[in-house]
Formats: C-alpha cells, structure tokens, sequence
C-alpha cells in the first residue's frame, strides 16, 4: 500500500473574505485550484473533479466501511449526496461536523444522505480500530468508508481535507470545493436540491454556528500561526541554530529566542519523517504564535502507557487560557494517538511563547495547528 501512495507535502492555508472564511490542507500536486469554488456560487452540474466513472460508482468501489454499513447503489437513487473526504486528527476535517451531523439528521427525509470517506493523513489514522473509536467520541452516525489506500480520493481526483461533493438526485456533481467555510451557501444549495427532488421548498431553517470546544469556529480575524509539522519531511520554521538529525536519538540546546511562528525542540528526541518521538522525560518543545487555539497532534506510548505533559504560556500555567485537554495549571495526559487541543486563550488574543514538557519518555508530536 505504501508503495501506491504517492509522497505528499501538505500546506495548510486561510483565506480571509467578507463573505466567509475558508481553510484546508491540500498537497503540493497541481490536481486543480482548490480556491476555485470555495463557496457554492451556482447550481449548474459540475465537472470539479472529472470523474471517468459516475460518482456513486467511484463511492461505492472497493474499501472497507465502518461497521458493515456500505450503502448500495439501489439504496443512493434519487438521494442528494453529500461527500465529505475528512481525517480524523485534522482540524480542518472537525470543525465541519457539527454542520454535518445537523444536516444528515435535518435532511435525512427529504432524501439528503451524507457520506464520510476516511482519508488518512498520518500512519495511526489507518488504524481501524482508533477511527472505529474517534468516530464514535465524534458523534458520527452517518455512513463512514475508509480509504486507507487513498482509491476512493483518487478515483474523485479530490485535493484535500475536507473536501466536499454535493451531488444531486440524477447523480451529478452539483459542487465540490475544498476547505472549511462556506456552510450558508452549502446548506443553501442542499436545499435547493432537495426541493428539486422533491417538488416542493425545504422549509427547514439553515444550521447555525453549532461547534464547542475543539470543534469550536476559529478566531479569524486573531489567526497568525499557520500549521507546522514536527518530522523532518515537511518540518519548516525550526528556530536556528538547530538542525535536525533525521531518525537519531539527540540532544537539542534550546535557541536563546525564537521570532514569531518559529519553534525549536528542547532536550532528547528522535526525529522521524512523519513525526518526532521524546526519548527522556522533560523534552519538550518551544513555539512562538498569534492565534486563539493552539492544537498539537500527539502520539502515545507504544505500550499504552500515558505519558504526562505540562505546558506553559510565556513560562507560567495557562490558567484561563488552558485547552479542553490540560488543566489551569497546564497539565495534561497522552493517552491515545489523536488532536489535542492545549491553549485557548479566553481574552483577547496575545503573541506567546508556548511551551510542552513531557514529564515521561515515549510521545510522539506530528504537528501543531490553529484556530
């Protein structure tokens, strides 16, 4: 399977506009401008993604669906459809569901079915049995496939996370866009389809701003830290002088001063390509930002272990800017592979300097994201 995925290098982007605000991870392959449709601004069959094969028939082909629930095609016709492709440790892919889970149980007899298509982005989300429980703790109830092998997003021809499909009642794209946002004129569009289908107007009201916690909106107008990965494949914005030794144990001196949006590691770590592992207690990591959430994607221990951690803010506790994951005094637990969200700052939103140690060896960092 390895050997089919193509290498990819995800940059994650925000795009501000009066009208909404949209953000994605998406890969470097030119496949498309994911910034074209953004927003549904028509109803005209689509052809975003060029499929060679009906988009029911590239849904339904092959993979695995969590519980044995594989739609078939017959129980698809005349459905408008909703294609999400998502990720579970991506905030990208998150924030969205609160407006999916309204809609499929909103829509659901007017003939709306909403689909999620398990894309995985980083080794531990093909793990069946951590996207078995990750959708279970989402309150996901609606049908999810898994595409471990990246088939389903390629037979799509889709760009990245989340990305989004509405398709219509004769079983045509009627929009794809890529990114978050947009949810008013998604709804909207849902709407107008249904009523197609059906022959009369969906007077259900549109979905309001729903999220809590880390699937909470993000804080546009304060974001000004873009997502940074941690292994030395897509590693960028590293603190000089360090340098990384790839995939060797090593002890890093923290720089004396990080500028904005730059960070550095502190003490012993093993420096992978997809993530960085802490081989003593006390290793931690160092990184300047401006946003609301500070987020990390961590890994625990190979033996189930928790690992503990503390984290700072300018070198004292968070406090009232603790995240749903760490205490006022900043201390929090590893105890499964997944996003955690460490900072959110609950007054106005400040530069900081954020600070992990991890007070056991074992835990893995992938990224940090923001919001």
């Amino acid at each position: 399977m390895a050997a089919k995925r193509p290498t990819w290098r995800f940059i994650g982007i925000c795009l501000l506009g009066a009208a909404s605000a949209v953000a994605w991870c998406f890969s470097d392959i030119p496949v498309g401008n994911p910034a074209d449709g953004a927003t549904p601004s028509s109803v005209q069959p689509a052809n975003a993604a060029a499929l060679s094969v009906s988009p029911i028939n590239a849904l339904i082909a092959g993979d695995q669906w969590l519980g044995g629930r594989a739609p078939v095609p017959q129980s698809l016709r005349g459905k408008v459809i909703l294609v999400n492709f998502w990720t579970y440790s991506c905030i990208n892919s998150l924030r969205p569901l609160p407006y999916l889970r309204d809609w499929a149980r909103k829509y659901k007899d007017d003939g709306l079915v909403v689909i999620g298509v398990h894309t995985p982005e980083f080794g531990f989300e093909k793990d069946v049995a951590k996207v078995r429980r990750a959708v279970a703790e989402l309150g996901i109830s609606y049908p999810v496939k898994l595409d471990s092998a990246y088939a389903t997003w390629t037979r799509f021809g889709n760009d990245g996370w989340p990305g989004f499909y509405i398709i219509d009642a004769r079983r045509r794209i009627r929009d794809h866009h890529i990114g978050e946002g947009g949810y008013e004129a998604s709804e909207r569009l849902i709407q107008q389809l249904l009523s197609e289908r059906n022959g009369a107007p969906v007077k259900a009201g549109l979905t309001g701003d729903l999220g809590t916690g880390i699937e909470a909106s993000p804080d546009w107008a304060s974001l000004g830290s873009p997502e940074t990965y941690i292994g030395y494949r897509q590693a960028h914005r590293l603190a000089a002088p360090q340098r990384i030794e790839a995939d060797g144990s090593k002890h890093y001196e923290p720089s004396a001063a990080i500028a904005s949006n730059e960070w550095n590691f502190i003490g012993n770590w093993t420096v992978g390509a997809e993530s960085a592992r802490t081989d003593a207690p006390s290793a931690g990591i160092r990184y300047r930002f401006r946003a609301r959430d500070l987020h990390m994607v961590l890994g625990a221990r190979a033996d189930g272990k928790p690992v503990r951690f503390r984290v700072t803010l300018d070198g004292r506790p968070p406090a009232a800017d603790h995240g749903v994951d760490v205490d006022a005094e900043g201390f929090g637990r590893v105890t499964e592979d997944r996003l955690y969200q460490l900072v959110r700052q609950s007054a106005s939103v400040r530069d900081a300097t954020f600070e992990i140690r991890f007070l056991d060896a074992g835990a893995r960092a992938y990224t940090f994201t923001f919001g």
